[in-house]
This record gives C-alpha cells, sequence and structure tokens, in this order.
C-alpha cells in the first residue's frame, strides 16, 4: 500500500471519531450470534438488542425467564468470551 494510506479495517478500527460506529456494530454482533452461541435456546430465547452494554433478551415465559435469570453469569461469560472481550455486562429479560 502506498505510503501515508491507511486500509479500511486500521481507519475504522483506530480512528477515535468511529466509536460509537464500532460499538453499534459489536452490540449488532451479539444479537445476530445469539443463536450460534445457544443454538438449545432458538425456540426459548429472542434476542432484541444490545443498550449500554445490557442484552434485551425476550424469552418464551415466566418459568423460562427465572432459569436464565438464574444463569444470566454463565450466560454473559460465553458471550464474551466468545468474543474475546466484554460486549454485555448483564441481561434485561423480558417476556
Amino acid at each position: 500500500m502506498p505510503e501515508g494510506f491507511k486500509s479500511l479495517k486500521e481507519v475504522f478500527s483506530k480512528e477515535p471519531g468511529l466509536y460509537k460506529v464500532r460499538n453499534v456494530v459489536k452490540s449488532s454482533d451479539v444479537v445476530i450470534d445469539f443463536h450460534k452461541i445457544f443454538p438449545d435456546l432458538k425456540k426459548v430465547a429472542v434476542p432484541h438488542k444490545v443498550d449500554k452494554m445490557f442484552l434485551k433478551l425476550k424469552v418464551e415465559n415466566a418459568v423460562w425467564r427465572s432459569e436464565l435469570k438464574f444463569k444470566e453469569r454463565e450466560i454473559v461469560e460465553k458471550i464474551n468470551n466468545f468474543y474475546n472481550e466484554e460486549r454485555i455486562k448483564g441481561i434485561k429479560f423480558t417476556n
């Protein structure tokens, strides 16, 4: 690459003015990849969005919500380990 030129990847990953865009992309990755990480939850949980590092998860019923709330820390750790960085801090459950 000619001197003074930067790759798109380099600009996207390092440009300070693009931090909001990077956060939006990272948040949407969590929603998109949720069922790759947890294929067994496909029928009972639907990820909606990540807001302020909290995943909003719609759960089929109160029983599943209680079960998933009990395992929340494990779910958060598994998601963050999948990306090798902290993407979420917690989960907000809805019916």
